[in-house]
């Protein structure tokens, strides 16, 4: 089993918090400071809320597929490759508050995609930060300069 995940980037966070909440009959499954994700059963989303910028539309952060094992990260990180796609893994890395084992691929579009499992929860929102970027800054702690 998989499940589609969708980052976004907000600049109200509460706000779509609450929004979110309503839209999808269900309460976050993680909150942090300028951070919460649902894990939304019907349909299947990973729906990730991310600090944006004061005033700023919101947009993609980056897509994803979530994953519930390793060996599933293992075999899309073979399939990309031998698919001839450019592919950048990451093992037992902090990323939004999770440990996470992940593969990253970038679209025509240059749309970042991971595939990924969760192996635990983390106090850290990335792997070099105890706390999310400032709301004016675009990184993110999925933030990758390849593929």
């Amino acid at each position: 089993m998989s499940r589609v995940q969708l980052a976004l980037r907000v600049s109200d966070l509460e706000g779509s918090i609450a929004f979110y909440s309503k839209l999808f009959g269900t309460e976050p499954a993680k909150r942090r400071p300028g951070y919460a994700n649902f894990a939304i059963e019907e349909p299947p989303l990973k729906l990730v809320l991310l600090e944006g910028t004061p005033d700023q539309a919101t947009a993609i952060d980056h897509l994803g597929v979530e994953v519930f094992d390793g060996a599933q990260v293992t075999a899309a990180t073979d399939r990309l490759t031998e698919a001839g796609l450019i592919t950048l893994t990451e093992n037992d890395t902090s990323c939004c508050y999770a440990v996470q084992d992940k593969v990253w691929v970038r679209g025509p579009g240059d749309e970042r995609w991971e595939v990924y499992v969760v192996k635990g929860d983390s106090d850290q929102y990335g792997t070099s930060a105890q706390t999310p970027p400032a709301a004016d800054d675009e990184r993110t702690c999925c933030e990758t300069t390849a593929p």
